[in-house]
């Protein structure tokens, strides 16, 4: 069974409510998630403008001073589907997903991907923590009031921005590295105590773009006791289109065990194909349906199936506890 902790499913869920359906999850992507093993997922909330993804901008909210009011919006899609879906359950802790596995509920952690919403007000913090958001980006690929973003000039973190780093951890969220820069990702590992996430991010050893990390990055990671999870993304796998396959992305997970060890890998899988062309996954895990071929990349590399169990949901699992 698999634990992916990146889901953008609530773009989906926000932008066919807003059509006017229901039931989003129960009759567009439940049978998908079932048959893939997926048990859990970490749900992201994200109202930002860009990478070929139109629908924020035909609607009400299309300026980039309304994200406040996109998230708002998110939240609200995201009540009304998880009221009518009766086959998922929020929750907060492990404890807790155990709980829904054990009545076969598929759990959803919430979290925030970019802090942008919150201009520069971080009681806003308070209020995601109060509503179970349990892991945080400070910012997309954009600069905001708190850091700079992967595809920003690389300014890093601001003094709001490490400010808004201490809150969170003092609120039980725990930071998520994967859409910052390079100097805003050891910026916020200075300001930060505790473990730090990359909830979908490859290696830029083996594919060098600027949303990879590298091996440094990666024993950062490690040294804190985070995890990095592997994204599907086909631009973040390979440069070459005929190596973006789940076989090159093992070698991504491969890479990581020899970097910082099994117990620092999970699955981060950024699954993006309802957002349209552009957004496609690697060849052979298109999407959540298709996520046990990378565990059978896994075991023919010759991981155990304790090492496997460990990257398919365990490792960011031990980590929300």
């Amino acid at each position: 069974m698999v634990f992916d902790a990146h889901s953008d499913l609530l773009y989906d869920v926000t932008c066919r409510r807003l059509a006017g359906e229901s039931r989003v999850l129960e009759r567009y992507h439940l049978a998908r998630l079932r048959r893939g093993g997926v048990e859990g997922l970490v749900l992201s909330l994200w109202t930002g403008i860009g990478q070929g993804q139109t629908f924020w901008r035909d609607t009400a909210w299309a300026a980039p001073e309304a994200a406040p009011q996109r998230l708002e919006v998110m939240l609200s899609c995201a009540r009304e589907e998880m009221a009518e879906c009766g086959e998922v359950r929020l929750v907060r802790t492990a404890a807790e997903a155990a709980e829904a596995r054990a009545a076969e509920q598929i759990y959803v952690f919430l979290g925030v991907e970019g802090l942008a919403p919150l201009g520069t007000d971080l009681s806003g913090l308070d209020r995601l923590a109060a509503l179970g958001v349990r892991t945080a980006m400070l910012t997309w690929n954009e600069s905001n009031a708190l850091a700079a973003g992967a595809g920003a000039p690389d300014t890093g973190l601001t003094a709001l921005g490490r400010q808004a780093v201490g809150r969170m951890e003092r609120l039980g969220m725990v930071p998520d590295v994967s859409h910052l820069g390079e100097k805003s990702f050891w910026d916020l590992l200075e300001a930060s105590q505790g473990p730090v996430i990359a909830s979908h991010s490859n290696c830029r050893a083996l594919c060098d773009v600027r949303r990879n990390l590298t091996d440094d990055q990666l024993r950062a990671i490690r040294d804190r006791g985070g995890v990095v999870g592997l994204n599907s993304y086909h631009g973040f796998v390979h440069a070459d289109r005929e190596r973006q396959t789940v076989e090159t992305l093992a070698r991504h997970a491969a890479r990581m065990i020899e970097v910082m060890g099994v117990e620092h890998v999970g699955c981060g899988f950024d699954f993006c194909h309802f957002m349209g062309p552009g957004n496609e996954s690697a060849e052979g895990v298109e999407d959540a349906g298709q996520v046990r071929n990378l565990l059978d990349c896994l075991e023919r590399m010759g991981l155990t199936a304790r090492e496997r169990t460990l990257i398919a949901r365990e490792n960011f699992l031990r980590l929300l506890g």
